[in-house]
C-alpha cells in the first residue's frame, strides 16, 4: 500500500477541503495516509509570509475559491469561517495528543465541521469540547495533555521535521521526499505515489 505523509496545520483553511475527503480518497486510492499535525503560524513567521494580512481581494478569492471546490467535494461550509484562529497553537497540541492516542482523524474532522459548518473556531470553547466529546474524549484530561511540556515539545519538534523536509503551508502531502503543496496538489501526490511506490 502506498504511503503518504499528510501535513496540515488546524487553522489552515484550505485544508478544510483536504480533512473532510481524505478518508473516502485513502480508502478508493489504496492509499495509507499519515496525518502529521505542526504549527504553520511558525513556519510562516520564519519565512517572512503572512498570506492574507492587509490584502482583501487575496481573501475574498480565497473564500470564494474554497466555496467552489467545497461544492464539487460536496460539502457545505459557511463561508466565511472565523479566521485567522487565535487558538490556532491549542488546536494543533491536541491534535498531537489525538496522535498519540490514536483519535487524531476523528478530531481533525470534528473540529474542522464546526469550525466551517457551525461558525465555531477551533482552538476555542465550545469547539474543543464538544469536538473532542464527540469522539469520546474527557476534554479537560486531553486539554491538561495537550499543554503539558512534553506535548509542547512534540508539536515543536514535529514543525521543525516539516520545515526540514520543504513543508511551508497547510495542507502538504510528502512522497518519498517529493512535496506536493496545496488542496489542489492532492491528487499529483497519489499520482506519484502510485509510480514510484
Amino acid at each position: 500500500m502506498a504511503k503518504i505523509d499528510f501535513w496540515f496545520s488546524i487553522g489552515s483553511t484550505y485544508s478544510y477541503l483536504t480533512v473532510m475527503r481524505l478518508s473516502d480518497v485513502g480508502r478508493a486510492c489504496g492509499v495509507d495516509f499519515h496525518w502529521r499535525p505542526f504549527n504553520v503560524r511558525h513556519v510562516m513567521i520564519e519565512q517572512n509570509n503572512i498570506p492574507f494580512k492587509d490584502k482583501p481581494v487575496k481573501t475574498a478569492y480565497m473564500w470564494r475559491d474554497i466555496e467552489r471546490r467545497a461544492e464539487r467535494y460536496g460539502l457545505s461550509p459557511k463561508i466565511p469561517a472565523p479566521y485567522p484562529l487565535p487558538g490556532l497553537v491549542l488546536a494543533n497540541l491536541v491534535a498531537t495528543v489525538g496522535r498519540e492516542e490514536g483519535w487524531l482523524e476523528k478530531y481533525v474532522v470534528a473540529t474542522y465541521r464546526r469550525w466551517f459548518e457551525k461558525g465555531e473556531p477551533a482552538g476555542e470553547e465550545p469547539n474543543i469540547s464538544a469536538s473532542l466529546g464527540e469522539i469520546g474524549c474527557d476534554p479537560q484530561r486531553v486539554l491538561a495533555a495537550a499543554q503539558s511540556e512534553r506535548v509542547t515539545s512534540a508539536l515543536a519538534s514535529a514543525t521543525e521535521e516539516a520545515m526540514e523536509l520543504g513543508v511551508f503551508g497547510s495542507p502538504t502531502f510528502v512522497v518519498d521526499g517529493e512535496v506536493f503543496w496545496g488542496d489542489d496538489r492532492l491528487e499529483d501526490a497519489l499520482a506519484w505515489a502510485k509510480v514510484n511506490s
